[in-house]
């Protein structure tokens, strides 16, 4: 990934653009962590302050800054609409 970023990943088992997202990046092999919002509530409430709504999926990428803290970069919201963004964030393209 570019920049030393790191990505975590917001998705629902029932979206559909949540599944290709993580197909796609598992088949790029990138390393991400991965949030299922309709498991976890605090990944709800995450993904709120992150992108202030409650759509997935949502690429929060991170770059890790003073203390090891990790600081927001970027937050995309949609996989197929931003694949080429997401590409470029990840050093892809």
């Amino acid at each position: 990934m570019s920049n030393d970023l790191t990505l975590e990943l917001y998705t629902r088992p029932t979206c559909s653009d949540c599944q290709a997202a993580k197909e796609y990046l598992n088949k790029q092999e990138i390393d991400y962590v991965h949030k299922n919002v309709g498991e976890e509530d605090r990944y709800e409430k995450e993904l709120k302050e992150i992108s202030g709504s409650r759509i997935v999926p949502s690429f929060a990428f991170y770059e890790k800054g003073l203390f090891g803290k990790k600081k927001l970069v970027k937050n995309v919201i949609g996989f197929e609409n931003n694949k080429e963004e997401i590409q470029q964030l990840l050093g892809l393209k």
